[in-house]
């Protein structure tokens, strides 16, 4: 609502920042050049950056009251004719801005700053603000500036020039490069009409929607990450300047109908984002979590599944238990990850996870599925990384009912396990053992657990991986392009440690059935596959989906590969079938970030 004039004419206020007083200005900029485009330029950074302004003149689009990044956007009705500058800023008061509302006419007085989310060692760009500011409401209720519609026609195809560095100084080019584009409209207003969601709500009040209705569609409503190469220009982050509450539940593939709107911020966690004071309202897909079929007599069936740092004290052992036994039916053996030990996050040397294992067990033989065994290796304490004290680790679930494991003792913490051969057969030494445990290759990571089992008299040999994360990799929309993915240095050494593994099997017995499977923490198109493979040692079954169904994991609004199974050449060769069942990812109210993957063959 409108406020009368007379109160707000000429109201000047300092906001709270450092100091209660208003700013002592020193060297100004002249305000009668000085224009929100002046500040913004046609480049990632502010050519005032580091200088103060006086009286920049501006309408208030938006006012953010919650979080650390507080203050209001403001964006000049009388733009330029240079579509790479922008006519929009966030002016950053630190708390609460008082006095000040959407419509608002202001003068702004303070500091170019450029402020980089996450701190500069994230790689990600930064924001231009104006700092330290005093303003003055000159008049309200004025008509916002008109929104700039985000959609398939406006948005490039291409996602940034590839300099091999910083972008940071190249001129804007936003009719080409989607990226520029993006930064082009920084601090102003945007709009998007009936947007479809391509990730899910997730704790923070965020979701993901795409302006590009076709581009890398999948048949559930998602946005298919499947190369480096393709981004997705269309993703967006949408976050809402009105209450945590009033913000919708929404799954991939359903809609915010209408229009969202409002200014165009870049955060940390994502880029740039959409930050509404205008909400679509929602329309659901009514999108269905997926259920596999069951094995058939002679097949045997293999899963992995991150149950995310699962321990006694959670509240999700049900609803694990319900998808194992009714979505994924039942299958022979499940290498689980991210199985905490027996008091999960506290701290006090505890490894043994045999109450989270028997509190699952439980609950899949109540849920009406087997009863099921476990095989693990506790990890040394605090030595395998995840969440302080929680000691993760991956372990087997099997049906004994239908498949035997193979105990040989020995394996701990640090002994490693090794092939011999056994009647002419391939044959691990420790079973369960874990591989190359003290290897640099897996440092605060965990180590790969590899069991023996034996199904209808035939020896199949299973290796339960969580690589090292994706944590400390750049974002698509770091400042350097290319991103760098650091990570990777760790997953590769980790592939070849597992690759090698194999191909010892391999050598033994030629024909011997292999599975590594489990959270790689990579895409099957990655290098770290490519390694794992180790050119036909071990082959990604996911690749026998259509690329469209290839994803186990929804990211920023890229539904990508992250949990595989890969198999050795004679079950390749033989007769089976893959499923990634979406149970999870695709959901607001997921119980994992992950979907689970299995893997039927014959051996």
């Amino acid at each position: 609502m409108p406020r009368k004039s007379a109160r707000l004419a000429a109201l000047t206020v300092a906001a709270a920042c450092s100091a209660a007083s208003a700013v002592v200005l020193t060297s100004p900029a002249h305000a009668d050049t000085v224009r929100i485009h002046d500040i913004q330029g046609d480049t990632r950074t502010s050519p005032l950056a580091g200088q103060q302004v006086t009286d920049v003149t501006g309408i208030v689009t938006g006012v953010r009251t919650y979080g650390s990044s507080r203050g209001f956007w403001i964006q000049d009705p009388a733009p330029d004719a240079d579509p790479a500058t922008s006519e929009g800023v966030f002016v950053f008061t630190g708390s609460t801005p008082k006095g000040v509302a959407v419509g608002d006419a202001v003068t702004v007085s303070g500091t170019v700053s450029e402020y980089v989310p996450g701190g500069t060692s994230s790689g990600n760009q930064s924001l231009t603000e104006i700092t330290r500011p005093a303003f003055t409401v000159v008049s309200g209720g004025n008509p916002l500036p008109a929104a700039t519609t985000l959609d398939a026609r406006s948005v490039p195809a291409a996602y940034t020039p590839e300099p091999n560095g910083s972008v940071n100084a190249l001129p804007l080019r936003p009719a080409e490069y989607a990226l520029d584009l993006y930064e082009s409209l920084e601090g102003m207003n945007v709009q998007v009409s009936d947007a479809r969601v391509v990730g899910a709500t997730d704790p923070y009040t965020e979701l993901w929607v795409t302006v590009k209705p076709y581009e890398h569609r999948n048949r559930r409503g998602g946005t298919v990450y499947g190369s480096y190469d393709a981004q997705n220009t269309g993703r967006l982050q949408i976050q809402s300047l009105g209450k945590a509450s009033d913000f919708p539940d929404a799954n991939v593939g359903d809609t915010l109908a209408g229009t969202t709107a409002g200014p165009l911020d870049y955060n940390q966690y994502g880029g740039y984002t959409l930050v509404a004071g205008e909400l679509g309202t929602l329309e659901t897909a009514d999108l269905e979590r997926e259920t596999t079929r069951r094995q058939r007599t002679g097949e045997l069936a293999v899963a992995t599944y991150n149950v995310e740092n699962l321990d006694p004290s959670d509240d999700t052992f049900a609803a694990h238990a319900a998808a194992i036994v009714n979505n994924l039916k039942s299958p022979d053996i499940v290498s689980l990850e991210e199985i905490q030990d027996n008091n999960g996050a506290t701290d006090d040397g505890t490894v043994a996870a045999d109450l989270t294992m028997t509190r699952l067990i439980d609950a899949i033989e109540a849920a009406g599925g087997p009863r099921y065994d476990w095989r693990s290796v506790d990890p040394a304490d605090k030595q395998d990384g995840g969440q302080p004290g929680g000691n993760i680790r991956q372990a087997f679930l099997f049906n004994p009912a239908r498949v035997s494991f193979t105990d040989r003792a020995g394996g701990d913490a640090t002994t490693a396990t090794d092939v011999t051969r056994i009647r002419g057969k391939a044959a691990l030494t420790l079973s369960p053992g874990r591989i190359d445990p003290t290897s640099e290759a897996f440092d605060d990571s965990r180590k790969p657990l590899a069991g023996e089992f034996t199904f209808r008299g035939r020896t199949v040999i299973v290796i339960a991986n969580h690589f090292a994360s994706k944590g400390g990799d750049q974002g698509l929309t770091s400042q350097y392009q290319p991103p760098t993915r650091s990570s990777e240095t760790q997953r590769h050494l980790q592939a070849k440690a597992v690759h090698d593994f194999t191909a010892k099997v391999l050598e033994t017995q030629k024909n011997a059935d292999v599975v590594a499977l489990g959270d790689i923490n990579d895409f099957e198109f990655s290098e770290t596959t490519e390694l794992l493979e180790g050119g036909g040692t071990l082959w990604s079954a996911i690749k026998s989906l259509p690329r469209s169904e290839r994803y186990s994991y929804v990211y920023q609004g890229n539904s990508q590969t992250l949990d595989q199974i890969l198999v050795s050449p004679s079950i390749r060769r033989g007769a089976f079938t893959y499923d990634s069942v979406h149970i999870n990812a695709e959901f607001h109210d997921q119980i994992s970030d992950h979907d689970p993957q299995v893997l039927r063959f014959r051996p």
